[in-house]
């Protein structure tokens, strides 16, 4: 499986949570079937996706029942086809009915997460940009949708607000300019990545001048992106460190079109916040 990274550090409370919110103080209708009744289901996936959130759905059942025993038919991170089976469990049949849809609510979010991403790498394929995402996702599986980016062939951005330093359009009318914003951020001595959005070519240099870890160039349009990768190409090649990001309104259809520009990454909000949960279906057998 997988290897989850550090930062999925808060999995279990994650998954504690979203079983209070849904069974509450017991599932009641699940008293319907009787005590000590064992069963069989699978889990079908009823469209094409990139699958995403086994730990999760583990955690799911062993929180209810270690009892009840998950035989994946598929890797996470693999590609899987309509009707395919996903997965199939035996146990109790109050815990899996217990745990059904809290396992699929992550598993359909996470799996959606990883296609969307798995759609954009793909339409970038053959050239060296990477798809990455932002801070854009459902509040409290900030950690979980980060981690289906990488399932999915993306790459992480910060994870949040303690990672890294973006200078932002607001921090630069607040420090006076992009140079002393940069200065201010480096005073900090914070021991982060230090990141900056540029919204002109003359904020490029300045960002350039300061050697940053990564530049985002923001809404740019393909002219003007083209001569700031070629001017960051050349701080490198004197030795410099600088990525270059593009950021703002990357859509699918215009994605690839960016990515042949040369820039290194294309930040994508809508991977993470324009969410097409996958259908998925769990039948008793």
């Amino acid at each position: 499986m997988r290897t989850l990274p550090s930062y999925v550090d808060d999995l279990d409370a994650v998954v504690a949570h979203a079983l209070a919110e849904d069974a509450g103080s017991g599932d009641v209708t699940a008293r319907l079937v009787a005590d000590g009744t064992r069963a069989q289901a699978r889990v079908i996936a009823r469209e094409a996706a990139v699958i995403c959130g086994r730990p999760w759905v583990d955690a799911v059942f062993r929180r209810i029942d270690p009892d009840v025993v998950l035989d994946w038919q598929c890797a996470e991170g693999e590609r899987v086809g309509a009707d395919q089976v996903v997965y199939t469990l035996r146990g109790p049949a109050r815990a899996l009915l217990t745990g059904e849809r809290t396992a699929l609510n992550f598993l359909q979010t996470l799996s959606g997460t990883a296609t969307a991403v798995a759609a954009f790498a793909d339409a970038v394929a053959g050239t060296s940009c990477r798809i990455a995402d932002t801070r854009k996702t459902l509040p409290g599986l900030r950690n979980a949708q980060k981690y289906a980016v990488l399932c999915g062939g993306g790459v992480n951005h910060r994870i949040g607000l303690y990672d890294g330093i973006l200078i932002k359009e607001n921090h630069v009318a607040a420090a006076g300019g992009i140079a002393a914003a940069i200065a201010q951020a480096r005073a900090l001595q914070a021991g982060v990545p230090l990141m900056t959005e540029a919204e002109t070519l003359d904020e490029v240099d300045a960002a350039l001048a300061a050697d940053v870890d990564l530049l985002l160039v923001d809404d740019f349009d393909l002219d003007a992106l083209r001569e700031a990768v070629r001017r960051t190409h050349a701080h490198r090649d004197r030795g410099g460190r600088t990525l270059l990001e593009y950021s703002g309104g990357a859509s699918l259809e215009r994605v690839r079109a960016i990515a042949e520009t040369g820039v290194d990454r294309i930040s994508v909000g809508a991977i993470t916040k324009h969410l097409h949960a996958i259908d998925l279906s769990m039948r008793f057998t």
